[in-house]
């Protein structure tokens, strides 16, 4: 479904991603982890169409970002860390919103308001201004409009902030269903007792490069050591610091 092949991006001098190479299959869970300013957000940004890179491809779905956006935008889904709402509208009428951007069928699309309302428990509020929305309101909402046109690439970027642990847990039963399904999910996350719980595979991303890439028991493989994740990601990001990597360093679980 992903397929990122020798992407660089730069912002004058500065290489925000550099030489990333990733394929993430049809209805894998892929967490990708990195410290702040690693390039995860940029990486994300192209995932989405939303900047080019500079060199190298982004596919989606077999569709090049850059000569067929359209057609790779259809397939995807985004739920940003900060969710974004129109505030004069209310929660049903983002959700149409919504499902009229992608050009659902009007029976459809009211077919699957009424199912994703019911799915995130929006009954309370959907039909209050989203003004009035409190953050975890606001998330919910937004993950609702995500999943209203049934999107085949789900892109969600810390999507348990503001949730209450009820939500959490519940999101957490979603995103493993969703894969199960066939959707592929790419999870950006700080929280890595969660990446660790759902995720299929894990990548690790420092200074634009991805240092870390497979299943846990590969990344303990690298690291040589038998520890959570979160010791697996210390251990692998302070040696990369240590060691910056040169762009031909293998990197285990990248080719699959």
């Amino acid at each position: 479904m992903i397929d990122i092949v020798d992407v660089t991006k730069r912002y004058g001098p500065k290489a925000a991603v550099q030489d990333l190479s990733l394929h993430v299959p049809t209805g894998e869970l892929f967490a990708f982890l990195g410290p702040n300013g690693a390039g995860k957000t940029t990486t994300i940004k192209m995932l989405c169409g939303l900047l080019f890179p500079s060199a190298g491809t982004v596919q989606v779905g077999g569709f090049d970002l850059t000569a067929e956006g359209d057609k790779a935008r259809a397939l995807i889904s985004y739920v940003p860390d900060q969710p974004f709402l129109y505030e004069k509208l209310t929660g049903r009428e983002f959700l149409q919103f919504t499902a009229d951007l992608y050009g659902m069928p009007p029976a459809r699309s009211r077919e699957k308001i009424a199912e994703v309302v019911d799915l995130f428990h929006l009954d309370d509020f959907v039909d209050d201004l989203t003004e009035r929305y409190s953050h975890g309101m606001r998330q919910r909402t937004v993950f609702a409009a995500a999943l209203v046109h049934e999107p085949r690439l789900l892109i969600a970027d810390e999507p348990t902030v503001g949730l209450d642990p009820k939500s959490v847990r519940e999101l957490k039963t979603l995103l493993r269903r969703l894969a199960a399904d066939g959707v592929t999910v790419f999870l950006s996350t700080h929280t890595l007792d969660i990446a660790q719980e759902l995720a299929d595979r894990i990548g690790i991303i420092d200074h634009g490069r991805l240092i870390g890439c497979g299943t846990l028991a590969d990344l303990r493989k690298q690291a040589a050591m038998d520890g959570s994740l979160e010791d697996l990601f210390l251990k692998i990001t302070e040696e990369a610091a240590a060691e910056p990597p040169s762009p031909e360093t293998a990197v285990p679980g990248l080719a699959r």
